[in-house]
């Protein structure tokens, strides 16, 4: 069972990766519009309000410097000061999307997608982008999409996974990684292949994917071939999504959210919308810093 070790009440927690420089974790409450930090090792807490929704994030190579995906768009986000550095919208053409998953590929460049708010079935309708060292905005040839989530690339950066959470399916492709090319589109985990809803998703050092089931209180490791390999659970039943931290990168942590829970779901589960840990025998990878700056 994994551990609570922030108590964030959060109505969606998200977007959790590890400052090793900094030996904090940075995550978002996005219907809160806060970016939040923890460092561990003597239990500094910090929170950022911030104008709009805050979706996923990277570091930086500039100290103190972020890459925000805000629901409207893309912003560089300066720790001290405050101030945002606004990049580009996205997709502005389409009034019920916001940003979503996002996470950066192992040569810099962030990769994420997008979530379609309106009421259920949400449609297809938006897409996976890449933001490219230049600042420059791509879309990638990857299909509509309505809940992007479990972005991450394998230890080589030859294999992009992602998902719409409404097929519960998550897929890869071929990824190159000099050119950014995508090809070969395919299934990596059925629906069924594990309870609950893809959400977030982290790759550790051996290869393997652990992925966020939400509505099932689980995290689960998937081997390169599909197959499950492990399930972690969770004292709440919407985990969204998974890092690597701590000294030696052993550590698990999870964010979790309230939102949809019902009085008597939330009195059963108090825990959730909080962070959760979990010291590890396997290894994750260093968070890789999204490379591109201001001309």
């Amino acid at each position: 069972m994994m551990e609570l070790v922030v108590d964030g009440r959060h109505v969606l927690g998200e977007g959790i990766i590890w400052d090793d420089k900094g030996a904090r974790l940075f995550w978002t409450d996005i219907e809160g519009s806060e970016l939040w930090s923890h460092a561990p090792a003597t239990g500094a807490l910090q929170r950022w309000p911030l104008p709009e929704r805050l979706c996923s994030m990277a570091l930086t190579h500039d100290d103190g410097r972020l890459l925000l995906g805000l629901a409207s768009g893309l912003a560089f986000f300066d720790l001290a000061s405050g101030e945002l550095d606004r990049i580009c919208d996205v997709e502005a053409h389409l009034p019920t999307t916001r940003l979503n998953d996002g996470r950066t590929d192992r040569q810099g460049r962030f990769v994420f997608g997008v979530f379609n708010q309106a009421e259920n079935p949400k449609d297809p309708i938006g897409g996976f982008y890449r933001l490219n060292h230049d600042l420059s905005l791509e879309r990638l040839p990857l299909g509509g999409v309505a809940i992007a989530n479990s972005i991450c690339f394998s230890p080589d950066g030859r294999t992009m996974y992602y998902a719409d959470s409404g097929t519960r399916e998550i897929r890869c492709c071929d990824y190159d990684p000099d050119t950014g090319a995508i090809a070969n589109l395919r299934e990596f985990a059925a629906a069924d292949a594990a309870p609950g809803d893809p959400d977030g998703s982290t790759i550790d050092a051996d290869g393997y994917l652990w992925s966020t089931r939400w509505g099932a209180g689980q995290v689960v490791r998937f081997a390169p071939d599909g197959a499950v390999d492990r399930v972690l659970t969770l004292p709440a039943p919407q985990p969204t999504c998974p890092a690597f931290g701590g000294p030696g990168l052993d550590v698990l942590y999870v964010t979790s959210a309230t939102v949809g829970l019902q009085a008597g779901q939330l009195a059963d589960a108090p825990k959730s919308g909080g962070v959760f840990a979990k010291l590890l025998p396997v290894k994750g990878l260093a968070e890789v810093k999204f490379a591109g700056r201001r001309r």
